[in-house]
C-alpha cells in the first residue's frame, strides 16, 4: 500500500483514464483498511475486496452516512474543518470532516483554473445569503478564498443589500471587468426581478436551492429566466456538495463536466450495483478521490444522466417523496 503522502501527491497530477482508475482501485483499499464505517459497509454487502480492480465494483457509501456517522479515514485530526449541510429547522444534517484543508483548498483552485483560467482576471461577487447566515459552509469557504485570491477591490459577499450590489455592477460594467456573479437560485431570481441588465463581461454561475425562499423551478425554467432577466446568452452552473472536495462545472444547458480527478457514473434506480448506458437516468455515484481522508465513493440521491462526451446532467432528486414522479424522467 503507497504512504498517503504518495497518494496525495498523485491526486491532482491525474491526466488518463488509466492513471485515474489505478489511482482510484488504490484509493479504495486505503479507505477499506482504515475508514471503520466504510468498512463496516462493505463488509455487509460480502464484498471480496481482494478481487476489486474496476471502479464499476467498488461499493459506494449511501451520503446518507453522513449524517449519522463520522466518516473518515484514519482519524479526526484535532485541526480538521468541519463542514456542515443546509438544512430546515429540525433537519438532520451532514458533517463532513476534512483533516487537510489545503487538499480542498487545491481541488477547488485547481477545477477553477481549469474551467476559467486564473482567478486573479475576475471579480467575485458572492451573493449567497442563505449560507452565510448558517455558517459551516463548504461553498461559503470556497467563494471567501475566490474572493481573496482574486485580490478585486469591488470583490465580496451580498447578504441582502441588492441595491450596493446593483451600485457595484453598475460600476463593473463601466469598467468592462470581467466578474462572477456567484449565487443561490432564489437570490439570483430577487436579483434579476430588480431590473439588472449584464453585459458579456459578467458570467451568472448559479449553486441550486430556493431553501424554501420561492418557488421551486425546474434547471431549465430557472435559466430561461434568468437569461431573459439579466439580458444575457448563457446561465453557468457550479455542482458541489458538502460531502465532496470537488466540483463539476456547466458553462451553458445545464451541461456539467468534472475534474480529472472526479468522476461520474449512473446507477440504475432499482438496482444500485448495475450501471446504465450513456443517455440512460439513473442515480448519480460520484468518485472524488480529493476525498483521500473521508470516504472518495459516494452514492448520491441525486438523478442525472451521462453522455457519451463524459458530461452529464442533474435531473432531480432520489428522494422518497419524489419516487411516484421518477418514473418521468426515466428514458
Amino acid at each position: 500500500m503507497k504512504q498517503i503522502s504518495e497518494i496525495e501527491s498523485q491526486i491532482f497530477k491525474i491526466n488518463s483514464e488509466n492513471e485515474f482508475n489505478n489511482l482510484a482501485i488504490t484509493v479504495f483499499h486505503y479507505q477499506y483498511s482504515a475508514n471503520p464505517i466504510y468498512k463496516s459497509y462493505v463488509d455487509a454487502l460480502k464484498k471480496d475486496v481482494t478481487s476489486i480492480s474496476k471502479i464499476t465494483e467498488i461499493p459506494f457509501l449511501p451520503i446518507e452516512f453522513f449524517k449519522s456517522h463520522q466518516v473518515v479515514s484514519g482519524f479526526v485530526s484535532l485541526n480538521a474543518t468541519c463542514f456542515n449541510s443546509s438544512g430546515t429547522t429540525g433537519q438532520i444534517t451532514s458533517k463532513h470532516y476534512v483533516n487537510n484543508i489545503s487538499l480542498y483548498e487545491t481541488s477547488f483552485k485547481k477545477g477553477f483554473e481549469l474551467f476559467y483560467g486564473d482567478v486573479k482576471d475576475y471579480c467575485i461577487l458572492a451573493l449567497l445569503p442563505s449560507y452565510l447566515e448558517r455558517g459551516g459552509s463548504s461553498l461559503v469557504y470556497m467563494a471567501n478564498h475566490l474572493i481573496n485570491e482574486s485580490n478585486n477591490p469591488f470583490s465580496g459577499f451580498y447578504l441582502n443589500n441588492l441595491d450596493e450590489l446593483i451600485e457595484t455592477i453598475n460600476h463593473l460594467k463601466k469598467l468592462n471587468q470581467k466578474t462572477i456573479l456567484l449565487g443561490v437560485s432564489y437570490a439570483l431570481l430577487d436579483l434579476a426581478d430588480k431590473g439588472v441588465s449584464l453585459n458579456e463581461q459578467f458570467i451568472v454561475m448559479e449553486t441550486g436551492g430556493m431553501k424554501g425562499k420561492r418557488e421551486e423551478l425546474t434547471k431549465e425554467a430557472l435559466h430561461s429566466y434568468l437569461k431573459e432577466k439579466f439580458n444575457i446568452k448563457n446561465i453557468h452552473s457550479e455542482y458541489g456538495m458538502t460531502e465532496l472536495l470537488s466540483q463539476s462545472y456547466s458553462t451553458r444547458d445545464g451541461i456539467y463536466f468534472s475534474v480529472p480527478w472526479k468522476k461520474i457514473l449512473i446507477r440504475d434506480i432499482n438496482d444500485p450495483f448495475y450501471y446504465v448506458k450513456e443517455g440512460k437516468t439513473g442515480g448519480i455515484n460520484i468518485i472524488d478521490l480529493a476525498n483521500i481522508h473521508s470516504c472518495s465513493f459516494i452514492e448520491t440521491k441525486d438523478l442525472g444522466k451521462k453522455r457519451t462526451d463524459n458530461s452529464f446532467e442533474i435531473l432531480g432528486r432520489f428522494d422518497t417523496s419524489d419516487l411516484r414522479g421518477c418514473n418521468l424522467l426515466i428514458q
